[in-house]
């Protein structure tokens, strides 16, 4: 299959710039503070309110409270050094000890109590209930949790130089993919760049109009129930802070589907900037998923749903039935196709002579692969590769000796698979897609299915659900990457920025995690997100962990479905192939196989309302190259606003927990 137009538009939505310069400095050391005293708390608290945290809105909120500082003092800041804040506030938004919150809610759960996990979870998780029972970290029985959960934060961190470095070397230099979502971020801090010189152009004026659409609406989405709820014994919320459930009233004509809408804008937003043909085919597909749905409860293939069940409990009934094997089928299918392009592209590049080789190439105008690969673009402050490979090789190692110092009886071979088998190729595959799609699907139950085959050579308990595997995937560091170079930033300032950060960000996580908690029993009524889904997400946490049980029996073996399975696979490898055929989109047929066997998916209507608009109203009101410019920014200022309200709502619900603490 060829690379369609839509893709092809993308390659020049940004310039990549020749000069690169360092934006670490003093101002990014403020800045990292700023980030760990000020966004992580209120990303911490926006997950467990509404399931999404601050994510890029404490980026924008931060860059913008800079820029305006920079201002004040006679000063600007540079592409480099917003870049730098913006990264950093990335980073530190996702705080690693807000883990621990769920691990304490999990141990005391009536899923784990019921499923028999309890008492077989080891010490060095969490301790046990009369500890838990105090809501406090600082304690004895904490500390070799918290550092396990420290070790296992900096081994992320030092991969991302590792094996993600070493792939987007490969995808961005060697193989030149567009990454069509990288342009977000870059052009948003473009945007900021411009107006912090005084030079403002057209992406000031639209990131100002993402901006004031997303104060407006996160006025009415977060910070009317903020505002109403330091009052009122129960807050109005005129927009659902999580979805809008209306199962109940469409389980008439459609049993057994959990029909929720997020009214979230932020999906219109992304369903702007993704490509249209991707967006589409996930709709279509969500859609036949729907339609199926109900024969297969007339069909009694999905015995456990009755009349009345909610959205959560709806989709519960269904994964464990259908869809937890319909979508293990589908991801095989994905990665047979993923791996069905990489052969194509390395046999379509050894007739070419551009494969990756060191031989020469016959075309001396211009660098080979190999060159391209050895000697990265002059100034842009790369390493070497091989510090890169040596990164990894020692982290995959060092995890792997601590995970089998941990859980001794689980096998060795196993874990040297996940860490040199799995992770570089399963990264690689969805860093291209990232690449050539700008999104990227993970083949889901890697982690169950290799357990249960462990359990099968002998292996019994839970600890190993729980200990460091070195099972990941880096392709969202290397899209960063990609970003970084966008806006002329410097590697090795990202490097400082990461050396800086670490302290901040492990300090300041275990402190706010500590205060969140002591606030009010976590979940509860006090934080919306964790009461409604963590029961649900503790089910399946217990499902999968009933694999390796002691006795043999569980009821995760007893969800799998093989015929589901292998109809999903040759379905969805039959439908890529009838598509490709007709020369559809690739982005369309990756959709279609990404959204066959979708659940509960209330962003789906959303995404497809902004891939509508900006395709039949904006790219015709404003042509098709002015709205692929247009879209990154205006969804980055919208992020800022939401951030800006975001703020401002967590300021007044903490002030409010915190005087009327005693009740909790």
């Amino acid at each position: 299959m060829t690379e369609d137009k839509e893709l092809a538009q993308y390659r020049s939505l940004m310039a990549t710039p020749s000069v690169f310069a360092d934006g670490f400095n003093l101002k990014s050391v403020i800045g990292c503070l700023f980030i760990g005293l000020v966004m992580m708390p209120g990303s911490m608290y926006l997950a467990l309110m509404t399931g999404g945290g601050l994510g890029p809105a404490a980026q924008w909120v931060t860059t913008i409270l800079f820029i305006e500082l920079a201002r004040r003092s006679f000063t600007s800041l540079k592409s480099p050094e917003i870049f730098i804040l913006y990264y950093m506030a990335g980073v530190a938004v996702l705080s690693p000890f807000s883990n621990l919150l769920f691990t304490q809610y999990y141990i005391q759960s009536s899923a784990a109590q019921a499923f028999g996990i309890s008492h077989l979870i080891p010490s060095w998780v969490a301790p046990g209930p009369k500890i838990l029972a105090q809501r406090t970290f600082f304690t004895g029985a904490w500390v070799i949790p918290m550092v396990l959960m420290g070790v296992t934060y900096l081994f992320s961190r030092l991969n991302n130089f590792g094996l993600g470095y070493v792939l987007y070397r490969v995808t961005s230099d060697v193989e030149k993919l567009p990454f069509p979502m990288a342009p977000i971020g870059a052009m948003g801090i473009t945007a900021l760049a411009e107006s912090s010189s005084g030079n403002e152009t057209w992406r000031w004026r639209v990131f100002s109009i993402g901006g004031m659409i997303g104060l407006v609406y996160g006025a009415l989405w977060l910070g009317v129930p903020a505002i109403t709820g330091t009052f009122l014994q129960k807050p109005i919320q005129p927009i659902p802070l999580v979805f809008a459930d209306f199962t109940q009233y469409t389980q008439s004509f459609l049993p057994g589907v959990p029909m929720a809408v997020s009214f979230d804008i932020t999906n219109v937003m992304v369903g702007f900037v993704l490509p249209f043909s991707a967006v589409l085919g996930t709709t279509i597909a969500t859609i036949a998923t729907w339609l199926a749905t109900p024969l297969l409860v007339h069909w009694h293939q999905i015995p456990d749903w009755k009349p009345g069940m909610d959205a959560v409990n709806t989709s519960w009934v269904g994964y464990i039935d259908v869809y937890m094997s319909v979508g293990i089928g589908l991801a095989v299918a994905i990665a047979l196709i993923g791996f069905f392009h990489i052969f194509s592209t390395i046999r379509r590049r050894g007739k070419s002579s551009e494969m990756l080789s060191p031989a020469s190439d016959k075309d001396t105008s211009s660098p080979s692969a190999w060159q391209r690969l050895i000697h990265p673009p002059a100034g842009r402050g790369d390493f070497s590769l091989w510090i890169g490979i040596g990164i990894y090789l020692a982290s995959t190692i060092t995890s792997t000796v601590l995970c089998k110092m941990l859980v001794p009886t689980f096998p060795l071979w196993l874990l040297l698979a996940y860490g040199f088998g799995y992770t570089p190729v399963m990264s690689y595959v969805a860093s291209r897609m990232e690449g050539i799609a700008g999104q990227w699907v993970d083949i889901p139950m890697v982690q169950q299915a290799t357990f249960v085959l462990a359990h099968k050579f002998g292996y019994n308990g839970v600890g190993i659900w729980f200990a460091p595997i070195p099972l990941n995937n880096f392709a969202g560091q290397v899209v960063s990457f990609r970003t970084q170079e966008l806006t002329g930033t410097k590697i090795s300032s990202v490097v400082k920025a990461e050396l800086v950060m670490f302290p901040v960000v492990i300090i300041s996580s275990i402190i706010f995690s500590q205060y969140l908690w002591r606030i009010a029993p976590i979940p509860s009524p006090a934080y919306p997100f964790a009461n409604q889904i963590w029961t649900l997400t503790a089910k399946q946490m217990a499902l999968y962990q009933s694999a390796t049980l002691p006795g043999g029996n569980s009821m995760f073996m007893d969800a799998i479905k093989w015929p589901y399975i292998f109809g999903a696979v040759i379905g969805g490898i039959g439908l890529y192939a009838v598509l490709a055929r007709f020369g559809a989109p690739v982005m369309l047929c990756y959709g279609l196989v990404r959204g066959l066997g979708a659940g509960l998916a209330p962003w789906v209507f959303p995404q497809l309302l902004g891939a509508l608009l900006g395709r039949y109203y904006f790219q015709k009101k404003i042509g098709v190259t002015k709205w692929r410019q247009y879209a990154p920014v205006l969804a980055a200022g919208f992020a800022c606003g939401i951030g800006l309200i975001s703020m401002l709502s967590f300021g007044f619900d903490l002030v409010s927990k915190a005087v009327f603490q005693l009740p909790y």
